[in-house]
């Protein structure tokens, strides 16, 4: 098979902290697709019934585990902090230096993605400073083709 590099364009940004709703949960890999596609309607659900909606598109967060699990956080940004219900609770995306770009193509090939933002942060002299998140500018019920699915990656650094 032929590997082919992509090119991603990567700017930095400093952010403010960022309030969210989110559900958390451990999974293997193959379950995340099922569990985001629900999860996202617990969680607007959740703030509809607050009269709170997003300040953005939906975004999940994955931490992987030793053991090939991932915990994920997946929800929405907010513009103010919500009640939470059940397994869906306000939540904050961290503020401060950012690296950030945008992978147009299926999921399952963004890993060139963190691999060129882990390099642009190294060789701007930062070290990565947790996990990063991605933004889900396209959704996959509306449009069906996975080489037209737009999500940004968002990868928090530490300037040294």
């Amino acid at each position: 098979m032929l590997l082919v590099m992509r090119h991603y364009d990567i700017h930095a940004e400093a952010r403010q902290a960022q309030p969210t709703m989110v559900a958390t949960t451990t999974l293997p890999a193959e379950e995340i697709g099922p569990w985001l596609a629900k999860t996202y309607g617990a969680v607007a659900s959740v703030m509809a019934a607050h009269s709170a909606g997003p300040s953005g598109p939906p975004f999940a967060r994955y931490h992987r585990l030793a053991d090939g699990r991932f915990v994920i956080e997946a929800g929405f940004p907010v513009s103010a902090v919500t009640e939470g219900a059940g397994d869906v609770q306000p939540a904050e995306l961290p503020g401060g230096s950012v690296a950030i770009t945008v992978h147009t193509g299926p999921y399952d090939q963004m890993e060139q993605a963190y691999e060129a933002l882990a390099s642009w942060v190294s060789g701007h002299g930062g070290e990565l400073a947790g996990d990063a998140w991605e933004v889900y500018f396209s959704d996959p019920v509306q449009q069906p083709d996975p080489a037209t699915w737009r999500t940004q990656i968002v990868q928090p650094y530490r300037p040294v």
